[in-house]
């Protein structure tokens, strides 16, 4: 993460009670922009859904393609 700025604490709380599922979704839907995908709350973000285990086919096929 980057050091010069810092991670919001609210962000971080939000980011960190997503499920795994709800975090496929927002990686698929989010539109461009979302503050959720921006430095550096979407380094954490990126890093966090990686912890939980990230994608997998399974989790693509629940959430498929359509809102």
């Amino acid at each position: 993460m980057s050091r010069d700025c810092p991670l919001d604490p609210k962000m971080k709380a939000t980011i960190d009670a997503l499920s795994r599922l709800e975090m496929a979704r927002k990686w698929r839907f989010a539109p461009i922009g979302d503050p959720m995908f921006q430095p550096p709350a979407g380094e954490y973000f990126k890093q966090r859904f990686a912890e939980l285990g990230g994608f997998s086919p399974e989790i693509s096929k629940a959430i498929g393609w359509e809102r």
